[in-house]
């Protein structure tokens, strides 16, 4: 071979090996650079979830919030922040501005320690006592026969880690409230004081990754009772019918759904056996909260109406059910079954007056949004019949976006209530939170989601109470939005995160406190 030749071989067998060295640096570069890029995920995956196992740990059923809101107080005053404990039991923290960025405007992270605790049926769990026991795959988190309190538990999770790791950002404020689910009384109570130095808030108590809420409806608790009296049945002949199945969930986010309503199913069942004879109640209970659609409900009723006749009209009436509901709800379960007599039944007025009330009240969608497109703009939920030897009580629960219609729902209650005998009590009327064209905030997040992920941020207003109405009533000039992570079947025993929703959730906050410190 001419020498010549045999150098340029040399040269190109130089050049493959460069070229071939090269490429396996750069694999083994991208290899290192997807390993951090994974550890960092991880980290902040796992430091979020930490933060959410310590507040798993804390029976915080809705109205009995001391024990959390005092472990907050301790926990965040031992990171340093400035800690404040109102008398509602909300937590207010602040932590300083990162040292350049004193002079940007007060930026607010908020959330609610309490939740919705139910179980499923014949798991042993004590709301006041018990911890939520997790259970964690590769795809999600949730609890061992309980609803799981991501709702909102995720959302004051990722607040305090993002409070205790940020960096580059303006003087944040923390503020967890309390008994969001149950009657708003931590946003109710906040004073003032606390958000009228702000210029943001993002609340952190939506369900999907990619929603961004602008707006929220307005709602009021209305709770009928009635005082029992009790005489001895007629016969000895007793039954307990159960309805069970059904999907159930948040009657704000779901009612649309059309899902079914096992109390006004329940009293369906027994009005219409009342046409077969006579029927005496014993008791009826049903529901958990009175933002949940009722899953389940249990009557025990007295008769000497034959085995038979119960079955029928209960297959009867499941059928009509399913005619109804049977493409959302699929497994209803109406079990019969014998039971030992009861000592004592309801005064055939006052089991009559009851049924009434459960079968007159509306339950479901009332009406569509005329303004936005497939957005219910009012519906109410018969949420919970509590029975005791003395007295029942019954919750309902209406939605609006317009607050006039909710006003209707109060002197619909009035009316009722004088119908069948019960006295009507009228709660506090939570505002709507209407949307604000003008946001910067709203503007913000949805830029930085887009550039994080690609795609546009859904922006929307929803059918549920968000505690934003009140903090708007309070300072309308404050501009807020809500987000949250992917949580799925809240208020139910299958509620579950979606863990690949956590990291971008806390980059998206983060991203966007960056861009507030910089206005």
């Amino acid at each position: 071979m001419p020498a010549c030749l045999k150098g340029q071989a040399v040269f190109r067998c130089q050049e493959q090996r460069i070229a071939e060295a090269l490429e396996i640096r750069k694999e083994e570069f991208q290899m290192n650079q997807n390993q951090a890029d994974k550890a960092k995920k991880d980290e902040v995956l796992e430091g979020v979830l930490q933060e959410f196992a310590k507040l798993a740990a804390i029976p915080r059923k809705s109205g009995h919030e001391q024990a959390v809101s005092d472990f907050l107080k301790s926990y965040l005053s031992e990171l340093g922040f400035t800690v404040t404990q109102d008398e509602a039991n909300n937590i207010i923290a602040d932590k300083k501005a990162t040292a350049g960025f004193e002079k940007a405007p007060l930026t607010i992270l908020q959330g609610h320690m309490d939740m919705v605790c139910v179980a499923e049926e014949g798991y042993a769990y004590d709301p006041l006592k018990d911890p939520i026991k997790l259970v964690r795959t590769e795809e999600f988190l949730s609890a061992e026969g309980t609803s799981l309190g991501a709702d909102d538990g995720i959302g004051v999770a990722e607040a305090i880690y993002i409070m205790k790791t940020a960096k580059d950002h303006g003087p944040l404020r923390l503020i967890v409230t309390t008994d969001e689910e149950q009657s708003m009384k931590g946003a109710i109570h906040l004073s003032a004081d606390h958000l009228k130095d702000a210029s943001f808030l993002i609340n952190c108590d939506s369900e999907n990754y990619d929603e961004l809420t602008v707006g929220s409806a307005g709602s009021v608790d209305l709770d009928f009772t009635r005082e029992l009296k009790r005489v001895e049945p007629e016969t000895s002949a007793a039954w307990k019918i159960e309805v069970k199945g059904l999907r159930g969930g948040h009657s704000g986010e779901r009612i649309g759904d059309g899902r079914g309503n096992a109390i006004r199913t329940l009293a369906m069942i027994l009005t219409a056996l009342q046409a077969k004879g006579e029927v005496e109640l014993a008791s009826f209970t049903g529901g958990k909260a009175r933002n949940a659609i009722p899953n389940d409900a249990t009557a025990v009723i007295v008769t000497d109406i034959p085995k038979a006749d119960i079955e029928a009209v209960i297959a009867d009436q499941k059928e009509r059910f399913t005619q109804m509901y049977g493409n959302v709800e699929p497994q209803i379960l109406v079990p019969l079954t014998s039971v030992e007599a009861a000592q004592q039944v309801l005064k055939a007025g006052d089991a009559k007056r009851l049924l009434s009330l459960l079968t007159i009240l509306h339950t479901g969608v009332y009406a569509m949004s005329t303004v936005i497109p497939g957005l219910v703009e009012t519906s109410a939920n018969l949420g919970v019949v509590n029975m005791t030897a003395e007295e029942v009580e019954v919750q309902f629960f209406p939605r609006s976006a317009i607050d006039q219609k909710l006003d209707e729902f109060r002197q619909y209650a009035e009316t009722v209530a004088e119908l069948t005998g019960f006295t009507a009590h009228i709660g506090t009327q939570s505002p709507g939170w209407k949307e604000n064209k003008e946001s910067r905030l709203a503007k913000i997040v949805a830029e930085t989601f887009a550039e994080q992920n690609g795609k546009p941020m859904k922006v929307e207003t929803i059918h549920a109470g968000l505690e934003c109405g009140w903090h708007f009533r309070k300072n309308p000039k404050l501009d807020m939005v809500s987000i949250g992570v992917t949580t799925k079947d809240i208020h139910s025993p299958n509620e579950h995160l979606v863990l690949a929703t956590v990291k971008p959730q806390v980059d998206l906050i983060v991203a966007t406190l960056h861009k507030i410190a910089a206005l």
